[in-house]
């Protein structure tokens, strides 16, 4: 299994997966969040320029938020970059839409759009929104067509997987593992958590500042996903739901959103003190050394082909070297 990392594209990042890259990580992902983050094709760019192996790409690109030719553009600049280690993942936008109050994009949309991307990066001329189009960049502007990059599709249901199939390389998963897994020989994992000291308190500010944000990500999905009742059945959901539920109906995904990947909101924090920590373990990969190298090998027996960890809290340095570590 690949040991690899995650970013939600933030202005360290570029220093960020120049230290991935010392610390042996085999790629690093960036997030495509424009409503809390820096551009992720800036990012990347200043990433390639300060690394030299680690793979680099989006994980994941919302459709919605880009023309195709926009983000064929970009993709093609970063294969000129970083040429071999570009890689490029989609998927219908958790956070990337949600927190701007829309739906995920359907798949109907995924499948003509990446169509469309993948036409344009081979060099062809299209047709989209009724108008035909081609990539015409000259010598120096990009590199010849075709542009050659993997591109993986984030799914867990049946439609995504038709269209993963079809169109792409690998499947890119988190939160949860689907029955087609074993399907593809490139599944990309994406987790969160600490790897903690021995015996040290799960409930330490530290411990809460580096797995709550992935831990708060049980609250924000089953919102998101299975509405108010899902969330009243996990620990501190009550609470959880009190401070969603001050808001306006129509800012609530605000509220929900809000430090999302990065750090725990009013919300997540009622739900921890009311109990919620308990459910760290389970909703993270957290615990000791020898607890997590057994998650991930859990996970790379169900198919996993390459584990994502995203590090959080103050301490970027100890969280990474802590996991790559751990995992050995």
């Amino acid at each position: 299994m690949d040991v690899s990392c995650a970013f939600p594209t933030a202005l360290s990042t570029p220093d960020d997966i120049a230290l991935a890259e010392r610390l042996g990580y085999a790629r690093a992902w960036v997030y495509d969040t424009p409503q809390q983050s820096p551009d992720v094709w800036m990012t990347l760019a200043l990433a390639a320029e300060r690394t030299d192996r680690i793979g680099i790409g989006p994980g994941v690109l919302v459709p919605s938020l880009r023309h195709p030719m926009v983000n064929a553009a970009a993709t093609a600049t970063l294969a000129a970059l970083a040429p071999g280690r570009t890689a490029v993942s989609f998927g219908t936008g958790f956070t990337g839409r949600r927190a701007m109050g829309y739906r995920a994009v359907t798949w109907a949309y995924m499948d003509s759009y990446i169509r469309a991307f993948r036409a344009l990066l081979r060099g062809e001329v299209i047709e989209w929104e009724g108008a035909q189009m081609q990539m015409l960049h000259p010598d120096g502007h990009a590199p010849a067509r075709p542009v050659d990059v993997p591109i993986l599709i984030g799914a867990l249901g049946p439609k995504g997987h038709k269209v993963a199939t079809e169109l792409g390389d690998g499947l890119y998963v988190t939160l949860q593992l689907p029955d087609f897994l074993r399907e593809y020989s490139w599944v990309p994992y994406l987790a969160w958590g600490t790897v903690l000291d021995e015996g040290e308190d799960p409930d330490s500010e530290r411990v809460r500042a580096a797995g709550g944000p992935g831990w708060a990500l049980a609250y924000h999905g089953a919102y998101e996903f299975g509405g108010p009742d899902a969330v009243r059945g996990l620990p501190g959901g009550e609470q959880w739901l009190e401070v969603v539920e001050r808001a306006p109906a129509d800012r609530r995904h605000l509220t929900v959103h809000s430090g999302h990947c990065v750090t725990i909101n009013e919300a997540d924090r009622a739900a921890w003190d009311a109990g919620g920590h308990a459910m760290l373990r389970e909703a993270t990969i957290s615990g000791t050394a020898d607890e997590v190298r057994g998650r991930i090998e859990e996970l790379a027996g169900s198919g996993v082909t390459e584990i994502v960890f995203q590090p959080c809290g103050p301490d970027t340095h100890r969280e990474l070297e802590r996991f790559r570590e751990a995992v050995g």
